[in-house]
């Protein structure tokens, strides 16, 4: 980025509610970030009471009247909530009515009937990929995990061969695919195009899931050698069901959103003419709003009537579906709230200064600060939403492709080697009856690679596009 383009950025940006320099604004950023993971990690404190007060002492060590950064927080929770509160809640819904119709163990007996010894590592990451699309990641562990202990215990295959590429797949999808909330936000935040950022995301998530799954997992079944504990073993949701929907059918409900975004990000590159009728049609069925919407009404006729639920109980499924993500929306939120608080302060132009200054490479700065964030909170979600605010102004001067590829490098650096600060090392390591060090030498080993392929190929796609 040269010096000019510097000072037009810096012309347009908002005026910065404290006149801080860069040694005051550092030392602020440090604190805010400091009080976010003491509060989030000794104190225990759910993390929206922890991004909201992080903001507020961030503003003050800023040198910032209280009440403007209260009015950036306000401001930054209403614009992101508005932005993918309700793409996150057409998700939970998606993911719900998939779980409770039976299409998720649907899409996971058809593949599994088609798979054998060799090949069964493969199609533990495929179910999870495709499973992992509509779902949140606690969702999917939850949903997936009686199938991985079924499938080690009666195949007499290492749990560790079959479950690190489900995890994998969950994994990857969390972190680089739309519509999960981390992307999302990421994509909020700095501007991105959706469905350049989804095709992207899946360029890149296709290799670091075969390294990261099918391929780790040869490594880790030889340092973890544990059978399936029995007791982990809990009941999956179709046995109550008499009937369950099509896999066709299931498949083609889940993929609906992806195919409707993409399409609309391939008629924008082809035609690339805001009037153009064509393009305009693609333009709202490509949506993200819309396509999820349409997925989750086609999965009303092809999900819930074909398991046999009665208009009261498809109306109970979107009510329970809805009410787990309230705290993922308020997290969400803050972050966003956050993430302004960090750009009227006037440290997004001083991490564009400094990215200037050290020649360091925007996407890579954007891992790194993705990373420290990760591995300080051990939140995914929190890492994304921080670093997005943090580099959101570096993505004013890029292209299409790289402002995707931004979005790609943050959510790269939030998965870096999950441990004890993180909520999934503490599932992963009960559901499959691990220790700290077991659980260690797997899922965080695995969660490191997907961090370091994902940013590596990012950094590589930087060069070619």
């Amino acid at each position: 980025m040269t010096r000019l383009s510097v000072e037009m950025l810096a012309a347009d940006a908002p005026e910065p509610i404290t006149s801080a320099g860069h040694a005051q604004l550092g030392i602020a950023v440090l604190a805010g970030i400091a009080v976010i993971v003491l509060l989030i990690t000794k104190f225990k404190l759910h993390a929206f009471l922890s991004l909201t007060i992080g903001s507020l002492a961030l503003g003050a060590f800023a040198g910032a009247p209280l009440d403007k950064v209260i009015t950036s927080f306000s401001a930054g929770l209403g614009s992101t909530v508005a932005g993918v509160g309700v793409l996150i809640a057409l998700g939970a819904i998606l993911g719900k009515m998939l779980a409770d119709s039976g299409g998720a163990d649907q899409i996971v007996d058809t593949i599994l009937a088609k798979a054998n010894g060799r090949t069964m590592p493969w199609a533990m990451v495929l179910i999870a990929s495709v499973i992992g699309l509509p779902l949140f990641f606690e969702v999917g562990v939850v949903l997936l995990i009686p199938v991985v202990l079924m499938v080690a215990k009666r195949g007499n295959y290492s749990l560790m061969r079959i479950g690190i590429p489900a995890l994998a797949g969950l994994s990857v999808m969390h972190g680089l695919v739309p519509p999960h909330p981390g992307p999302l936000v990421a994509i909020d935040a700095v501007g991105a195009n959706l469905g350049v950022t989804l095709a992207l995301g899946v360029l890149v998530a296709v290799p670091t899931v075969v390294i990261a799954g099918p391929v780790f997992s040869k490594y880790a079944a030889r340092w973890v050698d544990v059978p399936a504990p029995e007791r982990m073993i809990p009941q999956r949701p179709s046995e109550d069901l008499e009937r369950r929907p099509g896999f066709g059918a299931t498949l083609a409900t889940i993929l609906l959103p992806v195919v409707l975004m993409l399409a609309k990000a391939l008629v924008d590159i082809v035609i690339d003419d805001p009037e153009h009728h064509v393009q305009r049609v693609f333009d709202v069925i490509g949506s993200p709003l819309i396509a999820l919407l349409a997925a989750v009404l086609v999965g009303i006729f092809t999900l819930g009537m074909p398991a046999g639920f009665s208009k009261e109980r498809i109306s109970s499924l979107v009510e329970k579906g809805l009410a787990p993500i309230a705290s993922i929306l308020l997290i969400v939120g803050a972050g966003g709230g956050f993430k302004q608080t960090l750009i009227d302060t006037g440290v997004g132009q001083m991490v564009l200064d400094i990215s200037e200054d050290w020649s360091i490479p925007a996407l890579l700065l954007a891992w790194l600060i993705a990373v420290a964030i990760r591995l300080a909170t051990g939140s995914a979600t929190v890492a994304t939403v921080s670093a997005a605010g943090l580099v959101a102004p570096l993505a004013a001067d890029m292209s299409t492709t790289h402002a995707a590829l931004l979005v790609l490098a943050i959510g790269a650096g939030s998965l870096f080697f999950s441990h004890v600060n993180d909520a999934g090392f503490w599932l992963v390591k009960e559901y499959f009856g691990l220790n700290v060090g077991q659980t260690i030498k797997t899922w965080s080993i695995m969660e490191t690679i997907i961090s370091v392929v994902a940013g590596a190929l990012v950094l590589l796609l930087s060069l070619i596009i």
